[in-house]
């Protein structure tokens, strides 16, 4: 597992952009957090390192944004779902296993239904342990396969939040 400390907004999406340098088409990121705890500020960064000029905003509602760029990003929201059988509903399955890269915004919601292999993102307030300022987020990147694992490791030399 992978701590990352992020002190302002601004730090959370350069996080974002630096984890866009290590991605690509087929991959799936899992972000978990509380309301407010970064998850979209990251997809922001994110978004933006992957070239993708489309504005990036939380689907809450819409539950799927598709964004294009050098390939497609699918970025879901699952926070208004009641149940699994509502992935199928949303194309959820087909998503995660196509040609673009598939983020997935309170994946903790539906763990059972996850791919196999994916990389998980927490983001967590340092103000819930009384500890930094409301700005200050500590990542855990845990990585699920393979694939992931050898993905932490080129985070770990592309990061400077790493070093």
């Amino acid at each position: 597992m992978l701590e990352i400390k992020t002190t302002s907004p601004e730090e959370t999406s350069a996080f974002g952009k630096c984890l866009a340098k290590i991605l690509s088409a087929g991959k799936v990121v899992c972000l978990v957090g509380d309301l407010g705890a970064g998850k979209t500020l990251l997809v922001q960064g994110l978004a933006e390192g992957l070239g993708i000029a489309d504005s990036v905003h939380s689907p809450t509602f819409t539950i799927l944004n598709v964004y294009e760029g050098g390939f497609p990003v699918y970025h879901f929201d699952l926070y208004r779902l009641e149940n699994a059988d509502e992935l199928f509903d949303i194309g959820f399955y087909e998503y995660t296993e196509a040609d673009g890269l598939a983020i997935i915004e309170w994946a903790d919601k539906f763990p059972k239904e996850l791919p196999d292999e994916y990389l998980w993102i927490e983001i967590r307030s340092n103000v819930e342990k009384n500890e930094g300022s409301v700005e200050d987020r500590v990542l855990q990147v845990r990585a699920l396969g393979a694939t992931y694992e050898q993905l932490c490791e080129e985070l770990k030399q592309t990061c400077q939040f790493l070093r």
